[in-house]
């Protein structure tokens, strides 16, 4: 238990040090990102990609159900936001291609995509709700400690989840192979006294 602790607090860190994502796309190719958000959990980010004569990009992110969350034909810089209802895992899909047809150099793309306490704007509750320095970075620690705790109580809810399903499977298994054992006793039974009476019939025993 102390080390996923261990391992969820170090990834936190590890994150919050990221700014972006570079990377390049071929003409004619496709990119993905995906990523796993929590229920009612606020995701916006920004994308720029590098302009390129007889070239175009499109920008289309769904969730697992193919719902589209955002979709953008000729996409070159903005931004985008949205929830998921549920638990959901969604993808970032970057696809490209040429104009007038043959093949040209790839496409850089930028983009910083930001969920829960990152992306909210401090700036803009510190205005709305007149807030001090202080209160502003306390409100900010506030949220990232119900962050924690909520991603904590869902591995919990997982571990358990998790732990069912195997007493579960554990018992379905020694049921199925008791059951199996029933099936070749009985069999071995009746392959016996068919024998027997096999036997019997033919006068090879008495």
């Amino acid at each position: 238990m102390y080390s996923s602790q261990l391992l969820c607090l170090s990834l936190i860190v590890l994150f919050s040090y990221i700014d972006c994502l570079r990377f390049l796309i071929p003409s004619h190719g496709k990119k993905c990102l995906k990523e796993s958000v929590h229920k009612n959990i606020l995701v916006n980010g920004e994308y720029e990609i590098t302009e390129t004569p007889g070239q175009e990009v499109d920008l289309r992110i769904h969730d697992s159900k193919q719902y589209i969350l955002f979709q953008k034909s000729k996409a070159t810089k903005g931004k985008y936001s949205f929830t998921l209802d549920e638990f959901d895992t969604y993808e970032i899909c970057f696809t490209s291609s040429m104009t007038a047809g043959g093949k040209g150099p790839d496409i850089e793309v930028w983009i910083d995509s930001k969920h829960g306490v990152e992306a909210k704007n401090y700036a803009d509750i510190a205005k709305a709700e007149q807030l001090k320095p202080l209160e502003v970075e306390l409100k900010r620690l506030e949220d990232l400690s119900e962050s924690i705790v909520n991603d904590f109580a869902y591995m919990r809810a997982r571990e358990e989840e998790m732990r069912d399903t195997n007493e579960s499977t554990h018992t379905r298994v020694l049921y199925f192979s008791i059951f199996s054992m029933c099936c070749l006793l009985g069999l071995a039974t009746w392959q016996v006294i068919y024998l027997r009476r096999f036997f019997k019939a033919k006068k090879l025993i008495e």
